[in-house]
Formats: C-alpha cells, structure tokens, sequence
C-alpha cells in the first residue's frame, strides 16, 4: 500500500506546497484513493510534482467537514468526474471557530454538497472489499481540549461542536489494517476504542491528526494530557504517523515517550505499508 502526503502544514524535503491542511493519496492493488482535499488546489499542483495521477483516483473520502480538509473538493471534480466522493451527511453544517466572541466560519463550500459524484454516508458503510468507513464515536476520554472553540450553528445559536459528521476510513490489504483520520476530533484513543469494538484488534497503522495544536501556548495540564496520550498509545502495536493539527511541539512530546512508534509526516512525504 502506497500513501503519499499531498498537502500538509510543513514542508517537506521534495519542495512541495505545504499550508494549513490535510490531503493523502492512497494506491491499493484495487484503488485509487483521496483522502481530504487540503484547503485549496495545491495538492493538485503537488499531486504533479510527485507523479500522482488524481484523474486515475476512483474514490475519494472527506474526513470531516472543515475547510482544510474540504476545500479542494471543487477543484479535484474539475479534473476527475468520475470518481466518488464519500462525505457524511452532516458535513455540510455550518461549523465556526469561536474566539473572544467572535465567530469565523470554518465550513465548507455550500457548493461541494450540489457535486452529482457525492455519496452522503452516515455509520458505518463498506464501500468495497478491504474498505470500510465508520463514524459514531461518543467516547470523550481525554477529549481534545481546542474542541472547546469549535461551534455548529443551529437555530437557536452556536453550539458546541460534537463531531458527529467525522468518519474514518479503514484499508486492508496483505493482511495489514491501516485507519485513516483527518483531525481525530473525536480524540484518537475513543477513535481507536470505537475501532477494537468493530474489528476486535488494533489497527497496524493509523494516519491522523491529533488536534492538540494551539496557537495561545500550552499549559502544564495541556503538557500532562498530551503526555498522557503518548503513554496510553505507546502500549499499543500500532505505528502511529501524525501531522497538520498535531503541533510539533506536541509531536516532539509525545515522540519522547513514543519513540520510533511516532513518526511525522510532511509535505510529499510517502508512506509504504
């Protein structure tokens, strides 16, 4: 299994784009995949550089439904017709960022939801053999605390966010399990609880954000918390890459007590599982 990162927030060693976004292209022995879309076109543009072919791909999936992830949906249904697009049916809410009061509208394009390739799902759905999506995780243990910025505007106001349009994506092949997340808002280890109760076992990779980036700094609780899930993952078998809402300074926490279970994916970097 090919896993090529397509757009990121850090540059990589193969002077691709990078910005405040996620995309990764997948190749299977019976797929083409696109993971996320990044906020604009430059993971096209990246796709070139690192000889992805994007008009080959045959399905794509969002994650969630944030401009970072979604804002090159348009742009990719310009260049492939053909390939289905997998998006939960509320992930086209519209979703705020809250700061001081202040609401910015961190949604996607109403526009994306009218595309004639787009599939809404909602649970759980196997797309195809060794591909298979769930959602539904209600687990708050150790719950990302930037989550409390995050809003649903509803008609009787702001809400807080519950993440329930997230959905994750699973990859067998060769007797291997890979799951893929965007942001884990849900928290990675509820997502990895959510995954043992549909499979029985733990995933041999996962690709995702952690969403433990802040911008304000962090305190020694947030320090605590992060360390706390470095541990608990640590025990796992499971080879974590992370990256985009991560932060590198929770990166290099939680690299300290993961070791070589952590790995941090930039920009064009490549995956081979």
């Amino acid at each position: 299994m090919r896993i090529v990162n397509l757009i990121e927030n850090t540059k990589g060693d193969r002077d691709c784009l990078f910005e405040h976004g996620l995309s990764f292209y997948v190749e299977t022995k019976k797929h083409r995949i696109l993971v996320d879309t990044g906020a604009g076109d430059s993971f096209i543009r990246n796709a070139d550089r690192l000889f992805v072919d994007l008009k080959q791909v045959d399905m794509a999936v969002l994650s969630h439904g944030h401009y970072d992830h979604a804002g090159g949906i348009s742009a990719f249904a310009q260049i492939n017709q053909k390939a289905v697009i997998y998006m939960h049916s509320l992930a086209g809410e519209p979703y705020f960022h809250e700061k001081e009061g202040k609401y910015r509208y961190i949604g996607i394009d109403s526009e994306i939801l009218s595309l004639p390739q787009i599939v809404f799902t909602r649970g759980e759905k196997q797309i195809d053999d060794g591909i298979f999506l769930f959602g539904d995780v209600r687990g708050r243990k150790l719950w990302p605390s930037g989550n409390r910025e995050l809003r649903v505007k509803k008609e009787d106001g702001y809400c807080q966010d519950e993440f329930l349009h997230e959905q994750y994506l699973v990859l067998e092949e060769d007797g291997k399990r890979v799951l893929l997340s965007g942001c884990a808002h849900n928290g990675i280890l509820n997502i990895l609880d959510r995954y043992r109760e549909i499979f029985g076992s733990e995933p041999d990779a996962v690709i995702s954000g952690f969403h433990m980036q802040k911008k304000a700094g962090y305190t020694e609780e947030d320090i605590a918390v992060i360390r706390e899930i470095g541990e608990k993952l640590k025990k796992s078998r499971t080879l974590f890459y992370t990256g985009h809402c991560t932060g590198e300074i929770p990166f290099w926490i939680m690299k300290e007590c993961m070791g070589e279970k952590l790995l941090y994916v930039h920009s064009g970097d490549e995956i081979l599982l």
